[in-house]
């Protein structure tokens, strides 16, 4: 017998199942850990294509139209909201538009006290 060899003696039987049980719990854990793993990546995937084709350009196009007389005096982003500042025949309206579909969010109009 040399340095490099040992003795391993053979498992009792009962040893030899409780080897096998260990082994198969280790599958399952490893294999639960593997599932949810894909499923967070499915998830994240779900997410970035979705939010790709939400970022882009509207999906249609979109005409706003205007009082006669109205003047855009300014524009500007607010969070995910698109900002028009109008003068209408001397008063002043602000209206929002949801950035990512353009649609209609708020108006607010302002008004001389009589």
């Amino acid at each position: 017998m040399t340095t490099s060899d040992t003795a391993v003696p053979e498992p009792t039987p009962e040893q030899a199942a409780l080897f096998a049980r260990v082994r198969r719990m280790m599958l399952i854990a490893g294999l639960t850990t593997a599932l949810a793993v894909c499923a967070v990546l499915i998830a994240v995937g779900y997410r970035l294509f979705k939010s790709e084709g939400r970022a882009g350009e509207p999906s249609s196009n979109v005409t706003a139209t205007l009082p006669k007389g109205a003047k855009i005096v300014a524009t500007g982003v607010a969070g995910d909201r698109l900002v028009v500042t109008l003068d209408i025949g001397g008063a002043t309206e602000i209206r929002t538009f949801d950035a990512h579909t353009l649609r209609p969010a708020g108006q607010l109009k302002f008004a001389n006290e009589p």
